[in-house]
């Protein structure tokens, strides 16, 4: 089995892989890209903070330490907003399938290694007392 860091650290990774993606397809006006402008703010500002996010918890140690894992969950709570299951109603799912799916499984990812941690540093505990 995977070191809880290496598992974390591949699903951020896809994740600003995939909303890195989805930002140059939103300058470069390629489609299906996402709106230029969501309501209450912007989604080029929303995916920076997302990406700004899972690279910061990747630094951290996203599958070991606590700030790496609340920064991990951060990143997936964020990118929920751009792949999350609202988009299954989206009318461009047909095109857009892969990617939500890939950002879905990302955050599941990034969920269970954060609570896998959380018991596996629990056990350690025990363990040492």
């Amino acid at each position: 089995m995977p070191h809880p860091n290496q598992t974390s650290t591949a699903a951020l990774a896809v994740l600003i892989i995939l909303q890195a993606v989805m930002l140059g397809a939103l300058y470069a006006g390629i489609p299906p890209h996402p709106p230029a402008a969501t309501p209450l703010f912007g989604i080029a500002p929303l995916l920076g903070a997302s990406m700004a996010a899972a690279m910061a918890a990747i630094l951290l140690g996203s599958g070991v330490t606590r700030p790496g894992r609340i920064l991990g969950l951060l990143a997936a709570l964020l990118a929920l907003i751009s792949f999350g299951p609202q988009k299954y109603f989206d009318a461009q799912f047909g095109l857009i399938w892969p990617a939500v799916i890939s950002g879905q499984l990302a955050c599941l990812t990034l969920l269970w290694t954060a609570f896998l941690g959380t018991r596996t540093a629990t056990v350690a505990q025990e363990e040492q007392a």
